[in-house]
């Protein structure tokens, strides 16, 4: 394996990332476009960055992801590439026929200097946008941010929609951040049992993990409608659900329609749900429901039964913010050491908030902020780990350092299953903890010597 000539001795690297833990801009813009309903995301660049961008979600979701282009070639690349959006628009309404465009831009877009509200309003002007149908546009160039960056400036966009009538919904905006389409709709259960009437945007459910009818639909019946985000603005509040991808949409839509926000965690593990389920409660000014008070027993109860084989185990942790936050939480709770946090995504408030979670505990914890996999595996050389928490480029370094590897974040290349079983809330977290334990006691059996191989552990 390549990866096996990583060196042990780590030098600082302010000009080169090998392994990156992250993505460029565009693909986290065309995932939030495909949570809204009728709507074909619109790359605005070359076809290859299109393509890439349509692979990885393709390969993630394993379902078809539709995605249109500008198509630059060399005219369009010295140019600019107005002529091309305004015809793209044209022959997408006349041919697709969508709802919504959800345009963003890609580096080449960048570098020229395409204004996309201009190149809208001219749209606009010259009869090309037909009426009742929409185009948003979000600037996403790849040379800056990350994936996550990409997906909250798209949402942030969503909120133009927001129409406020002075006549409140009674509906509460859940903005879920970047999740599974499963943890989307796991979110909405929840808030329906707390009796919490909601307006989620984006919704990739029922988009992204939709059953095999025989018959095609160039849009499923999943998404948010337009409808639901002209209403968001009428909504009593809104809770954004991580302060990456979700936070500046929430905040957005309260400068603009004054609904009241409230940042959250993505609620992995319990204390991250028992706050997001509090909130609900304190919105609907009701009790907890029975069943996510059954829900939240069992889960507390698998972590008691099970807590000798979590207790000092040490992991790396490697993903997108708003993710690792919450995970590193839940495994603080549950006695394990998150000794390696590494995300790719920039951002000063990451290390802030890890140290306030992990400043009191016995051992040195190592951040890093806009790192990358080469400096994780350099870690890792040096000073095992138990387990490693990673998307499917972490399955080299758990190769080469025979280490166990939990699957988790974006991208998952290599396994199936992510898009339809939650790991938000408190079944999700019934899941992660099943995933981690029997990645543990495999481990555990694997290395038994037929003296010590019990049938019961």
């Amino acid at each position: 394996m390549l990866l096996r000539h990583t060196p042990k001795e780590v030098k600082e690297r302010n000009a080169l990332t090998v392994n990156p833990a992250k993505t460029c801009q565009p693909i986290g813009a065309m995932y939030a476009a495909l949570g809204i309903h009728a709507c074909l995301p619109h790359s605005h660049g070359s076809q290859g960055c299109c393509a890439y961008h349509r692979s990885t979600l393709t390969r993630h979701y394993k379902e078809p992801i539709s995605a249109a282009t500008s198509s630059f070639t060399e005219g369009a690349s010295v140019f600019g590439g107005q002529a091309n959006l305004l015809q793209a628009i044209n022959n997408i309404f006349n041919v697709y026929e969508p709802e919504v465009i959800a345009v963003h831009t890609t580096c080449l877009s960048e570098t020229i200097g395409d204004d996309l509200p201009q190149i809208r309003k001219k749209a606009i002007n010259e009869g090309k946008i037909p009426e009742g149908k929409y185009v948003l546009g979000a600037s996403t160039p790849s040379y800056a941010g990350s994936h996550v960056t990409g997906f909250s400036t798209m949402v942030k966009s969503m909120v133009e929609f927001s129409e406020k009538t002075g006549e409140k919904n009674g509906r509460v905006n859940i903005i879920p951040g970047w999740v599974e389409p499963c943890d989307m709709e796991e979110i909405k259960r929840m808030a329906e049992l707390t009796g919490v009437k909601t307006i989620m945007f984006p919704d990739t459910s029922g988009v992204l993990n939709g059953p095999m009818t025989g018959e095609y639909k160039m849009f499923p019946d999943g998404g948010t409608t337009v409808a639901e985000l002209k209403s968001t603005g009428d909504s009593i509040g809104t809770l954004a659900l991580g302060e990456w991808c979700s936070a500046a949409a929430a905040r957005e839509l309260d400068k603009k329609c004054k609904v009241p926000c409230r940042v959250l965690d993505i609620p992995i593990g319990l204390a991250a749900t028992d706050r997001f389920v509090d909130a609900l409660r304190t919105i609907a000014g009701v009790s907890v429901a029975d069943e996510l008070a059954f829900e939240r027993g069992q889960l507390v109860d698998m972590i008691t039964d099970m807590h000798q084989y979590f207790f000092k185990k040490k992991v790396a942790v490697a993903g997108d913010p708003d993710q690792v936050i919450a995970m590193v939480e839940f495994l603080i709770s549950i006695d394990m050491c998150p000794v390696y946090i590494v995300t790719g995504t920039p951002g000063k408030k990451f290390e802030k908030r890890i140290r306030e979670l992990t400043d009191d505990l016995d051992y040195e914890v190592k951040i890093k902020v806009k790192g990358d996999l080469f400096l994780l595996h350099q870690w890792i050389k040096n000073e095992p780990v138990d387990l490693l928490i990673c998307n499917s480029y972490g399955k080299y370094i758990a190769k080469d350092e025979d280490i166990p590897l939990l699957r988790w974040g974006f991208p998952i290349l290599d396994r199936q299953g992510h898009q339809y079983f939650p790991t938000v809330g408190y079944k999700g977290g019934l899941r992660l903890l099943e995933k981690i334990l029997n990645l543990l006691l495999d481990r555990k059996d694997r290395d038994a010597e037929e003296s010590n191989f019990e049938l019961v552990l």
